[in-house]
């Protein structure tokens, strides 16, 4: 199944790069793309299931709330997941 969720707080590609790894690494996910521009995430998964409710809670644990539902504290942990997700692209980056 695909879904396409918005978010809010997605500035970079660090942002994404933590968002397809969270993704990918708790959740049977095939896929996952995420479009900084627009903030919007785009998930393909196995089944028929509507699995859109368990992926927006990721995305407002990882401080990317849905569009409208922002809050002090979901940019405070969008930095850290940005930052996260810059270091482990650059590491990845650096072990090619």
């Amino acid at each position: 199944m695909n879904i396409t969720l918005f978010a809010e707080n997605i500035k970079c590609h660090g942002c994404a790069n933590t968002i397809v790894k969270s993704l990918k690494k708790r959740n049977k996910v095939d896929n996952a793309v995420v479009d900084v521009e627009e903030g919007k995430v785009s998930i393909s998964y196995p089944g028929n299931e509507d699995r859109s409710e368990e992926f927006a809670n990721i995305l407002s644990s990882l401080g990317y709330p849905p569009i409208g539902e922002n809050k002090l504290i979901s940019n405070v942990k969008s930095y850290a997941s940005c930052m996260i997700g810059r270091m482990s692209k650059e590491e990845n980056e650096n072990q090619k």
